[in-house]
C-alpha cells in the first residue's frame, strides 16, 4: 500500500487512523503497544513517531509505503 504524505510528516498515530488499523486516536496508544509495528525495520512503540516520505512501516504484516 502506498499513503501520499500531505504535510511534512504523519505521526504514527494519525498513520494507523488514516488506514484504518484503528478507529479513533486515542485507540493509538494502546495499539502500537499491541500491534506488531516496523518502522524502516525497527520495532516501533510510539505513537508520536514522526514519520516522513520514504520511510516504511509494517503493521501486523502489511507494508505501507510514504510518498
Amino acid at each position: 500500500m502506498e499513503f501520499k504524505v500531505k504535510n511534512e510528516f504523519i505521526t504514527l498515530g494519525q498513520l494507523l487512523k488514516a488506514c484504518d488499523f484503528i478507529s479513533s486516536g486515542a485507540q493509538a496508544k494502546f495499539a502500537v503497544k499491541e500491534m506488531n509495528i516496523l518502522v524502516n525495520d525497527e520495532r516501533e512503540d510510539r505513537r508520536g513517531r514522526k514519520l516522513y516520505a520514504g520511510d516504511t512501516v509494517i503493521v501486523e504484516g502489511e507494508q505501507i509505503h510514504l510518498k
